[in-house]
């Protein structure tokens, strides 16, 4: 009875999951990595929210990437309770937390392909960069990625929204099956395809940047006072690419795992490959921050001003943050 997810249903009630040692501390440390990821996030939201400074087409889309990296944060706990034990929250809260979970990581999907185009038209095409890249269509281009997650999500998900629980076996389980059709149209859609588009895009940006990059140190001697300006917008350029080139890194290292396993293996309930897989790609919204941190003055510098409750001054959002 003891070992029975509701024991008051016996014959219908789920058993509850071993949890081996590696389990647990896997359990304990995403936690913790889960916490750590709701505060730097929010730190990135409020710095280039509050700042005007930092109101540039990059920026809006490291903003909308964070506000993606939070909620997954906020989510992470509720998908460990669904991954490694029983679900005691009912079949409509099963099905609107995957299908919340889905947005989410629909949008940082989508977020990562708009960095990858921003970066691209940035490094292959500068000259029209200022006018093809502006706030105005970064804010547009970012509320369509959120509503494209929303709806096609919806379309994906209809039968496990409306018909909560058909899939479950027994009492305090919460799965969601796609049928064969769905579920190559969805892993097509949503992770071969926009892989596909981020490592096509990036490797252009690398190749370009490289060779400007040579360019520019063959070229520095011969540089003059007039054009000093348009060396250094370059140089900014290259380093925002490399910086974000981590970032689009980072993502499909912690990204790819998952999914290639889950095409040869249930991973709920797996071994520990299934579960280190499930770890790097709850880890990955914690590390954005951090690199942005490394690479960014911007984010260091807005780090102490909130820490030092200097944002609550009056004009403080005029503050020079570049």
């Amino acid at each position: 009875m003891d070992d029975l997810c509701f024991p008051e249903r016996l014959n219908a009630s789920c058993r509850k999951p071993e949890i081996h040692q590696h389990k647990a501390v896997f359990v304990y440390l995403l936690f913790f990595i889960s916490v750590l990821t709701v505060v730097l996030n929010l730190l990135v939201i409020i710095s280039v929210s509050h700042f005007r400074k930092l109101h540039t087409p990059t920026n809006l889309l490291l903003l909308s990437l964070a506000v993606s990296d939070f909620l997954l944060g906020l989510v992470t706990p509720l998908e460990l309770h669904r991954q490694i034990g029983c679900w005691f929250l009912g079949d409509s809260l099963c099905s609107l937390h995957g299908y919340v979970s889905s947005i989410i990581f629909g949008a940082s999907i989508g977020n990562m392909i708009l960095i990858s185009v921003d970066r691209y038209v940035a490094i292959c095409d500068p000259l029209h960069y200022p006018t093809r890249v502006t706030v105005r269509r970064v804010k547009i281009c970012v509320c369509v990625c959120w509503t494209c997650s929303v709806v096609y999500n919806a379309l994906i998900l209809k039968d496990f929204l409306t018909k909560s629980g058909q899939y479950t076996s027994c009492y305090g389980q919460c799965v969601a099956i796609l049928d064969y059709i769905s579920g190559i149209f969805d892993a097509v859609f949503s992770s071969i395809a926009p892989i596909t588009v981020i490592i096509i895009l990036y490797m252009r940006v690398f190749v370009t940047a490289v060779s400007q990059a040579r360019a520019m140190r063959s070229h520095v001697a011969a540089v003059t006072l007039q054009h000093s300006g348009t060396v250094k917008t370059k140089k900014s350029e290259l380093k925002a690419a490399r910086t974000l080139g981590v970032v689009v890194l980072v993502f499909l290292m912690c990204f790819c795992p998952y999914f290639c396993l889950s095409f040869v293996q249930n991973i709920p309930g797996g071994g520990l490959p299934a579960t280190f897989a499930f770890f790097l790609l709850y880890i990955s919204p914690c590390l954005n921050p951090v690199i942005y941190a490394l690479f960014y003055p911007w984010f260091r510098k807005a780090i102490r001003l909130i820490f030092s409750l200097q944002i609550l001054q009056p004009g403080s959002s005029e503050t020079n943050m570049l």
